[in-house]
């Protein structure tokens, strides 16, 4: 009877249990994530991921319960993808749940190498955020899912990510859980020792930096941020007419505006049509503000037409006419009397935005058989070009841009003394999609210690301040605007000088690892 007893609870210990481990891993990382702010679930659902892989005798068993974990956290955490595009979002979240079962592997083989426990769990964290990293620089890029980004409202514990960028919290994650299991596995009290104080050290420097930061308020910038609230399903954002949305834009504008006013943000696709810089519209919006004295940054479907002179992209599409063009998702610079600046969004939705790998796919297709330009999608900006607000600089981070911490810093060492961030949150309705992403540009404001000012049609908009509070928010599908004074920052972070070097330092330990247990074999 004994015997039976001790087989009944040892066949139900959830330890040993791996769909049972499975389910809790998803649902654990899925509250990690905002609106929840859970995030030091994150810990306990790496336990569990580390358990399935180590009870799992083969890796087709580490996939079979792994993968249904990582497709059930992708589709409780970005299910509003389906919102914009159901085959497009089911696409997304399965192939992003496939492409994470590949660290989890790498993990497997470190975890069962003979290496040092403290040595393997540090190679463990090295390759989990080698993975985010490359997941950053590639067509396919997604990093909605960066463990970091979920501890982007939890601003007190991350100050430190003004040295590391938001993958340093992924590699403190992993790496404490990765601890921690092996002081399970173990029962070591020095492991135990080692768990607990890497689990503390990060957040305590943080707390501590937060106490003794202090900025000199530098040169005041006054920003009008309009939220016009446009439908983004319908054409002109509901109104009647392009100029029925324009005439909207700058009322709002010029109520919310005050005769210190340096800059008005309107945001992406704000003008809701494929226009040229020559368009007349422009004259219209430039005649408001010369009166105002003055400027504008607004995102629009920009259409650029090539003459023959003219050197162009590899992907280019072509009228009927003859002629070369490109449409981009871009963002314009307008003052009265000076020339108008663009900045073609660089960061682009896979799929959505722009046909993965087309570049390559068109060089391959030698007889021509397949209009790749057509099937693009959007051009793909290259440049990170920064707009000038008196003797300042911004860039026009355009929606998905603000999630790539490697690209922001490119307009940081640049030159910008400020962020402006337009979006167009609308596509996802009133989901977590845009609590998300307001959330995440918190990160930006601590990596680069600088002001945020942020523009989204149907909201949130917001202001944020350098240590990553928000200072003012608006509630989501209302029709808003404000000003408020914000600082130009001087001040260059460690992330701001070197940049993603932890992703670099990720995967050169990854490697010497890999080869250190292969020495070892």
């Amino acid at each position: 009877m004994n015997q039976l007893s001790e087989e009944f609870n040892q066949n139900t210990r959830i330890w040993d249990r791996p769909w049972v481990l499975s389910i809790s891993a998803s649902v654990l990382l899925s509250l990690s994530f905002p609106p929840f702010n859970a995030a030091i679930l994150q810990i306990p659902a790496f336990l569990c991921l580390f358990r399935i892989a180590s009870i799992s005798e083969t890796k087709r068993e580490v996939i079979l319960y792994a993968y249904p974990s990582f497709v059930l956290w992708n589709l409780l955490t970005t299910y509003w993808l389906m919102m914009a595009t159901i085959a497009g979002g089911i696409a997304a979240i399965l192939a992003n749940a496939a492409l994470m079962l590949i660290p989890l592997l790498l993990i497997r083989r470190f975890q069962n190498s003979n290496l040092n426990p403290i040595l393997s769990s540090f190679i463990a964290a090295a390759t989990w955020v080698g993975y985010e990293f490359l997941h950053h620089n590639w067509d396919l890029s997604w990093p909605w899912l960066t463990l970091g980004n979920a501890w982007s409202n939890l601003t007190g514990v991350i100050q430190y990510i003004s040295y590391t960028g938001v993958l340093g919290i992924s590699f403190w994650v992993v790496f404490t859980s990765a601890l921690f299991y092996t002081y399970i596995k173990s029962n070591n009290r020095k492991l135990l020792i080692t768990s607990v104080s890497v689990l503390l050290l990060f957040p305590l420097f943080s707390m501590l930096s937060l106490l003794t930061m202090e900025y000199a308020d530098e040169e005041k910038i006054e920003v009008t941020i309009v939220q016009p609230n446009s439908d983004s399903y319908q054409r002109y954002g509901g109104e009647a007419s392009l100029d029925a949305l324009l005439n909207k834009l700058l009322r709002l504008s010029n109520e919310a505006k005050t005769e210190e006013t340096d800059v008005i943000i309107w945001p992406e696709n704000a003008v809701d049509s494929s226009l040229r810089v020559t368009s007349p519209q422009f004259d219209v919006i430039k005649d408001s503000l010369q009166a105002w004295n003055t400027s504008l940054i607004t995102g629009l479907g920009l259409i650029e037409i090539y003459e023959e002179s003219d050197e162009k992209p590899e992907i280019v599409r072509e009228s009927t006419g003859g002629s070369f063009y490109n449409i981009y998702n871009a963002a314009l610079h307008l003052k009265p009397n000076q020339p108008t600046k663009i900045y073609r969004k660089g960061r682009l939705v896979p799929i959505v935005e722009r046909f993965p790998f087309v570049t390559y796919f068109q060089r391959l297709d030698l007889f021509k058989w397949v209009d790749w330009a057509t099937l693009a999608g959007y051009g793909l900006g290259q440049e990170p070009t920064l707009f000038p607000v008196n003797e300042n600089q911004t860039p026009a981070l355009i929606c998905y841009d603000s999630v790539f911490p490697g690209w922001v810093n490119q307009f940081a060492q640049e030159g910008a003394g400020f962020l402006t961030i337009i979006t167009n949150d609308g596509w996802w309705g009133d989901s977590a999609g845009h609590v998300q992403h307001f959330a995440y540009a918190r990160l930006r404001a601590i990596e680069q210690r600088m002001w945020i000012a942020r523009s989204a049609n149907n909201g949130i908009s917001g202001i944020i301040s350098p240590d990553g509070k928000v200072q003012l928010q608006t509630e989501y599908w209302t029709e808003d605007a404000f000003s408020f004074t914000i600082y130009n920052s001087n001040h260059q972070t460690f992330y701001n000088k070197f940049g993603d070097w932890l992703g670099y330092f990720s995967l050169i330990s990854f490697v010497l690892g890999l080869i250190g247990v292969r020495l070892r074999e």
